[in-house]
Order: C-alpha cells, then structure tokens, then sequence
C-alpha cells in the first residue's frame, strides 16, 4: 500500500490546502472591507470626500470577487480530484 508521501495525493494535498488558505485570507479580507461600507450615505457638498471613501471601498471589494470565483473553483475542483484518485486506490486495492 502507498504511503500518502510517496502517493500523487500529497501533492495535490499541499496545493489545495494553499489555494485553501489564500481563499479564506480573501474572505476575511473581504468581510472586513464589507463591514467598513455604509448603506446609505447622505450627501450634501461637505460630504463628498466620505462619498469618494465608500466609492474606492466598492471598488475594493469588486476587485476580490473574480479572485474569489477563480480560487472558490480551483479549491473545489482539486478536492474533486483528491476524491476521485482516492477512490480510485481504495477500487485498485478490491
């Protein structure tokens, strides 16, 4: 039997758990970008610069959501892959 070292498992182990982890960084990164934006802004003309903020805050929290998608999809598809050469052992050793 195949140690999980000597297997293609550990690799692909130690690549998810790193997209894994950028992910979640991303998240929280987000969250706490989420969590300085305002719902509503009520603006008069001595207002414009807290205007610009929460606009370049929107901007911030628009660029992480490509990121997001692309690492929510790689994380998944490597696990998928993990799971289906697992199984594929496991069938080998029957």
């Amino acid at each position: 039997m195949e140690t999980l070292r000597n297997s293609i498992l550990f690799p692909l182990l130690i690549v998810w758990g790193g997209v894994t982890v950028v992910l979640i960084i991303l998240f929280a990164w987000r969250g706490l970008l989420e969590g300085h934006e305002e719902d509503q802004v009520f603006l008069d003309s001595a207002q414009d610069r807290i205007a610009q903020e929460q606009r370049v805050l929107v901007a911030k929290i628009d660029r992480l959501t490509t990121p997001i998608h692309y690492l929510m999809v790689a994380s998944g598809g490597l696990l998928a892959v993990m799971a289906c050469i697992w199984l594929w052992q496991i069938y080998k050793m029957l």
